[in-house]
């Protein structure tokens, strides 16, 4: 009788794999022709195009001649990349990228009180979190001498 290994041959991650890259090739693909056209309609006549090229392999069962497929693809986008490739604004390369102001928590001191009166639970609780710290490094560091609250 077999016993099991425990361990299945999974056929499919290779196939999963190669689907993931085919995918990725074309989205790739897709991004630069947007680069290389600005004009919508122009796009979508080549994203067609490019689409059909897609297509017209699709059935392709030979490993080997799909694998040199993807390769020439590869290249050829690598070769046909536009020189200044458009990025989302919020994406790494973009301009906004990882610009997002955290604003310091002293700005809420300056805050109105009419502002402050429709948030009463939550500043109620930040005096009160604000007092604490105060007694707490007063604790732990002394209370300042008034020679001390000059910086120069």
């Amino acid at each position: 009788a077999r016993r099991s290994t425990g361990k299945m041959a999974t056929p499919t991650a290779a196939a999963l794999a190669h689907t993931r890259r085919v995918c990725s090739l074309y989205k790739k693909s897709l991004r630069n022709l947007e680069s290389w056209y600005d004009r919508r309609h122009i796009f979508r006549y080549h994203a067609t195009l490019m689409r059909a090229r897609f297509d017209q392999h699709k059935t392709e069962n030979d490993p080997a001649k799909v694998a040199q497929l993807v390769a020439d693809a590869e290249k050829e986008l690598f070769e046909k990349q536009h020189y200044q490739p458009k990025k989302f604004p919020m994406s790494p390369g973009g301009v906004a990228f990882e610009r997002e102001v955290i604003p310091p928590d002293w700005v809420l001191d300056y805050w109105h009180p009419l502002e402050k009166a429709h948030f009463p639970e939550y500043f109620a609780r930040r005096e009160k979190r604000k007092q604490e710290y105060v007694v707490w490094w007063e604790k732990q560091y002394g209370k300042s001498s008034a020679s001390d609250s000059s910086h120069h």
